[in-house]
Formats: C-alpha cells, structure tokens, sequence
C-alpha cells in the first residue's frame, strides 16, 4: 500500500486514509484495509476498557502465568481475547501469534481464511497498568506464502522482519494515539472521543537524526556487557567528543519510550544481559516487538540493531524468540555499533 499522506490531510479519519491510499495501490483488493480496519476496532475496544481501569474490576493479576512465565493481568487477558476475536471475524487473516500464548493461534471454521498473519503483543508494559503508565497494543503483519488450500506453515509464521507487510502501535494514555506504517512513511492518528474516531494527527513523521535522550534500564548495569557499560559512560560523561548534553528517560513500558524517542529523538537500548540465565538474549521478543518497531523506525529514518545485526534481518528459530534491541535515532545507533565493534572505548 503506498501514501499521500500531506499536511493538507492532517484530521481525516484512519478509514478514509486507508481508502484513500487504496486507491493510490495496483491491484488493491481491499482486503489488506479490512484488515486494519478492524485492528483499528480492536484497539478502540481495548482503550475503553483501560479508561474503564479503577472503576470497574479489571485491574490486577488474572492469577496464572503466560508462555513468556510472566504473571497474567486481567487487562492482558481482555486486549488479547479482543485482538483474536476481531482479526478472526475479519476473515483476513489464515492465523496469529499472541506474546500471551504458546502456540500458533488458528482461525475458527466459521471465519473464511484470509491471506495475512499477524503477529501482537495486546497489551505492552501490563506490569505498570495498576499504576496507570502508558501502556500500547504492538502489531506486525506478514503475507502468507505458502497456498490457501494448505495449513499454515511454519515459514508463513516465521519469516524475517524485512519481509512485513506493515506494522504499528496504540499506545494509551493521556491521549490514545495509533502509529503505523505500511511501507511508504509513518503516520500517527489520535482518538477523538468524542466521536470515536481515529483522526491524523502526526503525518509523515520521521525521527531525529541524533537526539539528546537515553532510554535503557539502569539497574542492570551490573548485568550488561563492557561495550554496552563504556557507550552508558560516554552517554554520560563524554560531551567534549559527543556534543551533546544527553538526559536519561526510562519509562520501562517499551511502547511509551519507544514512541516519546521517536518524536524527540534519541536511543533506546534493551541489550543482552546476564541477570536471568534463562534470558541470555533480555527480555524482547522478536516478533512481536523488535520487528514491528524497527520497520516503523526505519520507515521514519531511524535504525533498530541487536548491536551487531540489523533486527530485521535476524532469521526467526520460534515464534518466542527473544533479541536484544538497539532503537532510535541513526547517528546514536551507529555510536553503539560502535562500542560494540570496540571501534572505540
């Protein structure tokens, strides 16, 4: 799907958008808007449950674990029971794959197979909702490549990153904004409430060549790699060399620092680290968050690394697959690779 997306269009609806931009798209079925269609109900539907957190009984532990061994909260269970019931009545897509579940996720016989996957984390940063921090929806989409007569295949569910068809994020907060790309720039859309509709806000955004914020959590410090402790110290001490006066943001719900460096500018690290033996990569995972955020920072000018490999080029093993993730502006990502290449130190 390409865009025309100008300033001229700031405040147009999500739907008429997708419509527009369809038209602009050879051999457009319609099928792909469809789909985000009703990506863009489901994250409506999930941002009138969070606003309804406090008051009625949604907040707080479902009292069971998922596949990642990561305590449940009830609004975990309501956003990814929502995403798989509105993808599966879309009838676009032939299967799915939560962070909250195990297994690839089919579609009930009585929803006609589509020709899409889609790969979701329903509700990013649920630890912090008991304290009403930002929280988002991550999606990632894929054609399918193997017939539709056929079951989906493994390499239909774990192809790379550079292969997506598009990919976005809602975060929920102050105000619920939708960002996504479809392959020809990145564009953001605000809830109205008042008349339910996503409206454009932010297009064409492109992210900073350098910017003055740090995002990584530092009360792992003891846990990181030497090249990942010296880029810290030279973030932090190094201004004759860097220039810049650098300021530490970590909000820990990835959606909300990814979105705010976006914007602003800037370099979020989630590196490898040796606190849990079990997480010898950390603790993101590749398809349902390192992915579908690199192809929206690459589409607004930016990179996404594990520090020695582009994201999306990384061959996917299994659909939980954890990666360390190096995000934001190029020129920050670049002076990691750096360290990391001991190219300085």
């Amino acid at each position: 799907m390409s865009t025309s997306v100008t300033t001229e269009n700031v405040g147009i609806t999500i739907s008429n958008h997708l419509l527009l931009n369809q038209q602009y798209t050879t051999g457009a079925t319609g099928s792909y808007t469809r789909l985000l269609q009703a990506l863009v109900l489901a994250c409506k539907i999930i941002q009138r449950d969070v606003a309804k957190a406090g008051l009625v009984d949604v907040l707080g532990r479902a009292g069971f674990v998922n596949v990642q061994g990561e305590e449940v909260q009830k609004l975990d269970e309501l956003a990814n029971t929502t995403v798989k019931r509105r993808l599966s009545a879309s009838g676009e897509v032939c299967a799915l794959v939560s962070e909250e579940e195990a297994d690839i996720i089919e579609i009930p016989r009585q929803y006609p197979q589509g020709s899409y996957l889609v790969h979701y984390d329903p509700l990013d940063g649920s630890s912090n909702i008991d304290a009403n921090v930002s929280i988002g929806t991550i999606f990632s989409i894929y054609r399918r490549l193997t017939p539709p007569t056929t079951d989906v295949a493994h390499a239909d569910v774990l192809q790379k990153g550079i292969e997506q068809a598009g990919a976005g994020y809602v975060i929920y907060g102050s105000s619920c904004i939708l960002v996504f790309s479809t392959g020809q720039g990145v564009n953001g859309f605000t809830l109205d409430p008042s008349i339910g509709e996503f409206l454009l806000s932010h297009p064409n955004i492109k992210t900073p060549e350098r910017g003055k914020i740090y995002s990584i959590n530092e009360g792992n410090a003891n846990y990181w790699d030497e090249p990942t402790k010296k880029y810290i110290d030279w973030i932090k001490t190094g201004y004759e060399e860097h220039r810049v006066h650098y300021t530490s943001r970590y909000i820990g719900s990835l959606v909300a620092d990814f979105h705010r460096n976006l914007l602003y500018g800037g370099i979020f690290l989630y590196p490898a680290d040796t606190k849990d033996p079990k997480k010898p990569q950390g603790k993101l995972r590749l398809m349902c968050e390192a992915n579908p955020l690199a192809y929206i920072i690459e589409q607004a000018g930016g990179l996404a690394t594990t520090g020695r490999e582009r994201i999306m080029d990384i061959e996917p093993k299994h659909i939980h697959q954890r990666t360390p993730l190096i995000i934001g502006s190029p020129e920050d990502v670049r002076a990691y690779e750096q360290f990391v290449a001991g190219k300085r130190g």
